[in-house]
């Protein structure tokens, strides 16, 4: 039995209709069932509540033997420091499932190692000491900066050809696409074979700054895009006038300078095994901007 968190964010979504597809037996943790696909309802176990909550992970890891991880964003609610949130929201999880012998695949930073702090980035890598603590087995995806966060701008670069970022404009920044993600999770999820405590890096092949995406994008699309960097003490007062609290904004502002001061650099990468930079534009930004 494998269970499956935030079956209907990006990553988790695609992790799971990934398992589903194999015939497994899967179980999926949600808040509001009326969320999930039909499909899904059809095809998998549903436990309603906060995987969060001790007696709900509880009851979903009865009977499993593997567990899909990923702790789901605060969104702009005020959940004090992000250190605190992540731990907050997994310790549960990871002591039952060190109980119950089953298998964790998680969610977590590339940047192991990295000495100064990073607001978001610092309380996954926090949670991963936390996880790897209880003695649970475990394979953890260590992650680089999102190229869906640049999907979010599609509105900006198809009516202004620019996006905007805190992100220092000329250095290169590390990222992965969310279906490399999914696919790599939901192949260790359908792997019996492994064992122990390790950590799976996943990026892009390339490694590009934001002015050279905005180039790719430029090509891609067939029209001029530009990136814009924003001060980062502006970035972090606009998130408050829109609504997160201070903690959160603070949190991002140093998520960002991290970013900026290489945290991705930190911890070796390996060979890169997802798509590039521009397969990306291809096949997710062509066709979100077209729409």
């Amino acid at each position: 039995m494998i269970v499956i968190t935030t079956p209907t964010g990006d990553i988790g979504r695609q992790v799971l209709n990934r398992v589903l597809v194999s015939g497994e037996a899967v179980r999926v943790i949600a808040r509001d069932s009326s969320r999930l696909p039909e499909h899904v309802r059809a095809q998998a176990e549903v436990v309603e509540g906060s995987h969060a909550d001790a007696d709900t992970i509880a009851k979903a890891l009865e009977g499993a033997d593997r567990l899909f991880w990923l702790v789901p964003p605060a969104g702009f609610r005020d959940a004090g420091p992000a250190g605190r949130y992540y731990l907050d929201f997994t310790r549960a999880a990871a002591q039952e499932a060190a109980s119950r012998g089953v298998r964790m695949v998680h969610v977590t930073s590339l940047g192991h190692g990295y000495s100064g702090e990073a607001g978001l980035l610092s309380a996954a890598l926090d949670m991963d000491e936390l996880i790897e603590s209880t003695g649970v087995q475990y394979r953890a995806l260590a992650l680089p900066f999102f190229m869906e966060n640049i999907l979010r701008q599609a509105q900006p670069i198809t009516q202004q050809g620019v996006f905007s970022m805190a992100n220092t404009a000329d250095r290169p920044l590390l990222t992965v696409a969310t279906h490399d993600v999914a696919t790599a999770a939901a192949a260790l999820l359908l792997d019996t074979t492994w064992n122990g405590q390790a950590r799976v890096p996943l990026a892009s092949p390339d490694n590009l700054s934001p002015d050279a995406m905005a180039e790719i994008i430029s090509e891609t699309l067939g029209r001029p895009v530009r990136y814009q960097q924003v001060p980062l003490a502006d970035s972090q007062a606009r998130m408050v006038q829109h609504g997160a609290s201070p903690s959160l904004a603070q949190d991002m502002a140093d998520m960002v300078n991290a970013q900026n001061n290489g945290i991705y650099d930190a911890e070796p990468h390996g060979p890169a095994s997802a798509s590039d930079f521009r397969q990306w534009c291809q096949n997710v930004l062509k066709p979100a901007v077209q729409s």
